[in-house]
């Protein structure tokens, strides 16, 4: 089945070492990320732990910390660094002429819930 791609953003609209937030009308939003690098990692827009919203978090390197406990999340992975655990749901992402387009099929889709126990 062939990918039928979204324009969110352009990657100038996403603030280094940020994110952006693309709203869903019935799921959770996606917390579109951008680090020094000028990569871009699209991730849900709440911590496995308990839910914080990753978008207002500090971005360093590929992780994200959590604004509510400081859990690092693995950007590419959406999963918690150890000894932590539990994994934010990642979408696929690709960069073309300066846009950002994420998967229609992903956005669509219900969420996956993988968070962790409640700690």
């Amino acid at each position: 089945m062939s990918q039928v791609w979204k324009s969110v953003c352009a990657v100038a609209d996403i603030p280094v070492l940020g994110a952006r937030v693309i709203k869903r009308a019935t799921q959770a939003d996606v917390a579109i990320f951008r680090n020094t690098e000028d990569q871009v990692f699209a991730v849900i827009d709440r911590c496995p732990h308990k839910g914080g919203p990753l978008s207002q978090g500090i971005v360093f390197g590929t992780r994200v910390a959590c604004p509510l406990h400081n859990w690092n999340i693995e950007l590419g992975t959406g999963c918690a660094v150890a000894p932590d655990v539990g994994c934010a749901q990642t979408f696929q992402v690709k960069l073309e002429d300066g846009h950002v387009f994420l998967d229609m099929v992903e956005l669509n889709s219900p969420d996956i819930i993988a968070a962790a126990t409640d700690v």
